[in-house]
């Protein structure tokens, strides 16, 4: 069986959160988490706020016809599905900031084994190391 590719150090070993990389990961997660807040505040402007008084006018019972109803209502759905979406990430990292404050940071929540810094870089929320989360989406 192949050994799965793994960051590595000049030992051999994957390289792990060490507690001086706290403040990298920190900051890390306050820049997704500020370009998050950034695009979610885009979206409730753009569509989310969108309202059929924007279409009011003299000529609006011709110039505002239903199918331009449904597609503003498609469009206002996907942007709320998407910001739904967002906002759970924003969650997930307000839980990471959490874990970095406590200590519990880079340690795996199922086995309780460091996670791969290379994991964390690319996926700073995460809060199982590969192999834990492997097993869980294949199980």
């Amino acid at each position: 069986m192949a050994e799965k590719a793994k960051s590595k150090t000049t030992s051999g070993e994957p390289e792990l959160y060490r507690p001086e990389d706290r403040e990298f990961f920190r900051k890390l997660i306050l820049r997704k988490r500020a370009e998050l807040m950034k695009e979610l505040g885009y979206l409730k402007e753009t569509s989310l706020e969108t309202t059929m008084d924007e279409y009011s006018g003299d000529n609006s019972t011709y110039s505002f016809h239903m199918a331009d109803q449904g597609t503003d209502a498609q469009e206002r759905e996907k942007a709320f599905m998407l910001a739904s979406r967002e906002g759970k990430f924003l969650a997930h990292l307000d839980r990471a900031l959490e874990r970095i404050e406590d200590g519990t940071y880079g340690l795996c929540s199922e086995c309780g084994q460091p996670i791969a810094k290379k994991r964390l870089e690319a996926v700073p929320h995460a809060r199982m190391c590969v192999d834990c989360k492997t097993k869980l989406e294949q199980s």
